[in-house]
């Protein structure tokens, strides 16, 4: 590696070409970044003190070994976002300069000969940066003025247009502009062929400018050390299919979540999405994955064509694409790793269409029961991520839906009643998807002419106003107030129509009948219960809801496996050797006695699915698996939490780290218990045990 300090224009001048190369992500700069550029550029400009301004390296490596007769083309590893920026700048000052020369070196046509365009040359050699594909022909275009490409570069294009109005509207002469780009300093690192690891300094590089995200990163890793005709193939056949499906704008944030879900799928862990680069990189290196680039990449390419099927609503049939889109208004999108399987099953034949349609639809309904039950969302991602271990492919569907029914606890599949009494006294004006998500689809079920709510607005039969009119008053009865305030937002009292602003507060009698507008005569089924109604009270209010209840249950049906099907799907259980209490004689003293019942009284009312098994050497409470296993020594109870030591809150510091110490029970938390005043402090420990494996907090 060789490093110098050079003015960037010189530098560009005496380069042959700059070509990015295809595994560099697409151009990024924004207008923050390119102002920020501006900036420095006027101020250099305008003060005769500043010799220089550094602005940051430019590290770039051969395209390959030079010959004496020919200069090779220079593969930018990283400064190509100031390089671009700077070279659209030079492009917008060519068209503002026109026929004038206000700095020495400074005309349109010496911009072009020595910084832009190598004039001798054709083709591609004829530009001096040749951007990657997404940008090339963009810049191109403008570098080169010819016609700009349909499907432009949307960055480079802006910045450009940009650039011409800051130059357009400048209060000084354009000669500042030309001083301070005169002025601009770089980092020359020259990397030597077969020297230096161009992969490596690309990772620990600092870059001033828009952070490099992980899907840059990952693009790098794969495709930077391949033979040129391997990446070219690599990158045309999968990557760039990828960026498309992305979208320009989109593409890394979209890349980063769906590696993210890709990897949680492959790996049973979910990685922090600022860290998906260094889990894709273990993943990649792992034996089992060992199977070359070109397999692995293929394999990524077809799981992000799932996940924009998916999550970006690129899926062509019809009845998927309903069924995904009612997924992803409920932002579920822990759901999509164990998605992402089934519809690559889907497409291998492995799954059939109607049951991945199936699958879909019981996703939805579990995680709209649990929202209206109100049940806590930060077990999903545990319930997902793990998801694919439990599915019996030559039984798939059949699978799921033992899965789903067996859930245990407050991870489970809400059932008919619960979902029904919650639902009705539910605030689902405020519900966190789509407020029309839920009317929607209780309008649309079952129906072949679907009814487009885009342009309806949620009404609220009974108004907001806190200070109700005399006739709604009297329609409520004398307890109006507090009748308003438990209904107001629930199912009962919610409807749709195209009418919002015309009914207001008005009576019920109003609403209900204002000719051609009043409820009356909507066409919605959602309004059967209203149209007929005499008077809206709360009595009409709740045998609405409860109406729409019944339907709901069909709208967001819950799995239906009988006992006997289920029972082929429970856990196997081992059978015991017959331990109890008795083999524990340490349990059964006077003084631990009443600690160890207190104790397994109140592990027990942790939750329904919690189970105590005697065993040999200790005492283990379960839910999933182990979260707290009890040890019985001669004067005290030895606590084993089923949990990594640096998770635990510990404000007491009670706790001790027994990691790879070989003791007995599980986990790498120790706490000792041995009177009853200890009990309150040490059940907070266990319960962060516990909470940790029903809700997945190491997943988080």
């Amino acid at each position: 590696m060789k490093a110098t300090e050079a003015k960037l224009l010189a530098f560009l001048q005496n380069s042959p070409q700059f070509v990015v190369p295809i595994y560099q992500r697409t151009y990024s700069w924004r207008k923050d970044e390119c102002r920020k550029l501006w900036d420095d550029v006027i101020r250099a400009g305008s003060n005769d003190a500043v010799t220089g301004h550094f602005i940051g390296s430019i590290v770039y490596i051969e395209e390959r070994q030079s010959q004496v007769s020919t200069r090779s083309p220079l593969l930018v590893i990283d400064g190509q976002q100031r390089l671009t920026t700077v070279t659209l700048l030079l492009a917008a000052l060519v068209d503002a300069l026109g026929a004038t020369e206000p700095v020495d070196g400074f005309s349109a046509p010496k911009l072009r000969h020595y910084y832009l365009l190598n004039t001798l040359e054709s083709a591609d050699r004829r530009f001096k940066l040749l951007l990657s594909q997404t940008d090339k022909d963009t810049l191109t275009a403008l570098v080169g003025n010819s016609p700009m490409p349909a499907a432009h570069s949307v960055r480079v294009r802006a910045n450009y247009e940009l650039f011409g109005q800051w130059l357009a509207g400048f209060e000084v002469d354009l000669a500042t502009v030309c001083r301070g780009l005169a002025k601009l300093m770089v980092v020359d690192v020259a990397l030597t062929r077969g020297q230096d690891n161009p992969q490596l300094i690309f990772e620990s590089l600092n870059s001033t400018g828009r952070k490099l995200s992980q899907a840059d990163l990952i693009r790098n890793y794969v495709l930077m050390g391949l033979e040129p005709t391997l990446q070219t193939q690599l990158y045309q056949h999968h990557w760039r299919p990828m960026e498309l499906g992305f979208g320009q704008e989109g593409y890394v944030e979209h890349f980063d979540a769906f590696m993210r879900h890709f990897l949680t799928l492959k790996t049973g862990e979910i990685p922090r999405i600022d860290e998906v680069y260094e889990a894709f990189k273990r993943y990649a290196l792992q034996p089992a994955v060992a199977v070359g680039v070109e397999a692995l990449v293929g394999e990524v390419g077809r799981y992000a064509g799932a996940y924009c099927a998916m999550a970006l609503g690129a899926e062509a049939r019809p009845a998927l694409k309903d069924a995904l889109h009612d997924l992803r208004e409920l932002k579920v999108d822990v759901a999509y790793p164990f998605l992402l399987e089934l519809y690559d099953d889907c497409a291998r034949g492995v799954l059939s269409e109607k049951h991945f349609l199936d699958a879909v639809r019981l996703v939805e309904a579990y995680v709209f029961r649990r929202a209206a039950c109100a049940i806590p969302t930060n077990s999903l991602n545990k319930t997902f991520a793990t998801f694919s271990k439990v599915l019996r492919k030559d039984h798939y569907l059949e699978s799921i839906q033992a899965h789903l029914q067996l859930l245990p606890s407050y991870r489970g599949f809400p059932n008919d009643t619960d979902f029904i009494k919650n639902l009705q006294q539910r605030d689902l004006y405020h519900f966190g998807a789509r407020r029309t998500y839920w009317l929607r689809r209780l309008e649309n079920h079952e129906r072949m002419e679907r009814v487009l709510v885009d342009e309806y607005t949620i009404e609220h039969i009974l108004p907001q106003n806190p200070e109700l009119s005399a006739q709604w008053q009297a329609d409520l009865g004398p307890d109006w107030k507090r009748a308003q305030e438990k209904w107001l937002h629930t199912l009962g009292n919610l409807t749709l129509t195209a009418y919002n602003s015309s009914y207001s507060d008005s009576p019920f009698s109003q609403k209900r009948d204002l000719p051609d507008k009043g409820i009356r005569w909507s066409p919605l089924r959602l309004n059967d219960e209203v149209r007929h109604v005499a008077v809206w009270n709360e009595a009409a209010i709740m045998n609405r809801a409860a109406k729409l209840a019944s339907k709901a249950v069909n709208v967001w049906g819950a799995p239906g496996l009988s006992a006997e099907v289920l029972q082929a799907y429970r856990p196997k259980v081992t059978p015991g050797v017959g331990y109890s209490m008795a083999d524990h004689p340490h349990l059964m003293t006077p003084a631990l006695q009443p600690v160890f019942e207190a104790f397994r009284k109140e592990a027990l009312a942790l939750d329904g699915c919690v189970a105590e098994e005697f065993l040999k050497l200790y005492v283990a409470y379960k839910a999933e698996t182990n979260f707290v296993d009890v040890v019985p020594q001669a004067k005290r109870l030895r606590l084993s939490l089923n949990m990594p030591f640096a998770d635990i809150d510990d404000p007491k510091g009670s706790c001790k780290d027994v990691a790879g110490l070989g003791q007995w029970g599980n986990g790498d938390v120790q706490v000792s218990l041995s009177s009853l005043d200890e009990l309150p402090y040490v059940m907070g420990l266990v319960r962060q045990s516990f909470d940790r494996q029903m809700i997945g907090g190491a997943a988080s």
